[in-house]
């Protein structure tokens, strides 16, 4: 069991941050496309007690001969008070997304909502520096690493540290939008061809 510490930001100039990282010597690792579906209980058990549980699919460099398929369920624990997100993560590697489903619904799990997203890796000083895209809600930029100073510095380095800090999850912020905009889809995707692997 891992501990996830990150800060969360809403992502204005790609290309900027792109150079800003290449400057200072960060170093790309993956360019990553997933979807990410998650599970509650009928009652909404995991969501009423701040806890998520999904099962993810990333392909890893795809088309080219590093490409790598993963899938994975992961559950996290409630967030600790403190001035970034932190939580208690555990992951397993499973063989594919629908037997993962197929245990979790035998559990008493069910299907909540799956959405695509498109990730860039890089890592600098120890912490993961990814660039996020997802459907609706936009680009966002995620610096997770082992503790809040490590990754509170290379916010400072990016020169982000005016930015304001979201804490809301990518499935809260989608589940919002989609209660504002009265939809009742199960699987955000986004609009152009290059669709997700989804098991």
């Amino acid at each position: 069991m891992a501990v996830e510490i990150e800060a969360k930001m809403r992502l204005h100039h790609t290309d900027a941050l792109i150079t800003r990282l290449q400057e200072l010597g960060a170093t790309l690792t993956h360019q990553i496309s997933e979807t990410n579906s998650y599970f509650d209980t009928a009652e909404g058990t995991l969501k009423c007690t701040d806890q998520g549980l999904r099962t993810r699919v990333e392909v890893a460099n795809a088309g080219k001969p590093n490409e790598t398929i993963t899938t994975r369920i992961t559950h996290k624990g409630p967030r600790t008070m403190g001035q970034l997100k932190s939580r208690l993560e555990s992951e397993l590697d499973v063989d594919n997304a629908r037997d993962a489903a197929a245990l979790l619904g035998a559990l008493g799990y069910h299907h909540v909502l799956s959405f695509e997203k498109r990730r860039i890796r890089y890592e600098l000083d120890g912490c993961n520096v990814e660039l996020d895209e997802l459907p609706i809600i936009g680009r966002f930029i995620e610096i997770e690493g082992s503790s809040e100073d490590a990754v509170l510095a290379v916010r400072e380095k990016l020169g982000l540290a005016d930015e304001p800090l979201i804490r809301s999850s990518y499935i809260a912020m989608l589940k919002t939008h989609q209660q504002e905009s009265h939809s009742s889809e199960t699987m955000i995707q986004f609009e152009d061809e290059a669709t997700v692997v989804q098991g």
